[in-house]
């Protein structure tokens, strides 16, 4: 069984910082990439950030320059540091990995979501 478990919501005033991370636990035996996504109230859940096994990553053009993924392959852990937060991004947000619990097979795991918000 694979669990992933977030932390580092909360409340933060505009223009602060938070730091989410998610780690990946379980009978992993490969991740291949790992993510965040978020959803606002009446919103599609959307992108935020993605980095692959190597490192590659990807932004959400509303993030970009704000938001930084990282990730520890060790603790099968990715991390999202967020700066000069806008009450836009108040949002649920999700960790997401593709992980194969055997050769071959990957599929997407959902975290249970950690909620941000900025207020004004």
């Amino acid at each position: 069984q694979v669990q992933l478990v977030e932390s580092g919501g909360g409340l933060v005033q505009a223009g602060g910082s938070l730091r989410l991370s998610c780690a990946a636990s379980g009978s992993i035996f490969s991740i291949n990439a790992m993510g965040w996504y978020r959803q606002a109230p009446g919103k599609q859940r959307e992108l935020v950030a993605r980095i692959t096994r190597r490192g590659t990553t990807t932004y959400a053009d509303s993030v970009k320059s704000r938001f930084t993924i990282s990730k520890d392959n060790a603790k099968n852990t990715v991390y999202l540091q967020m700066s000069s937060l806008k009450p836009e991004d108040t949002a649920v947000y999700y960790c997401n990995a593709d992980i194969s619990v055997r050769i071959g097979e990957f599929r997407p795991y959902w975290g249970q979501g950690t909620q941000v918000t900025v207020s004004s």
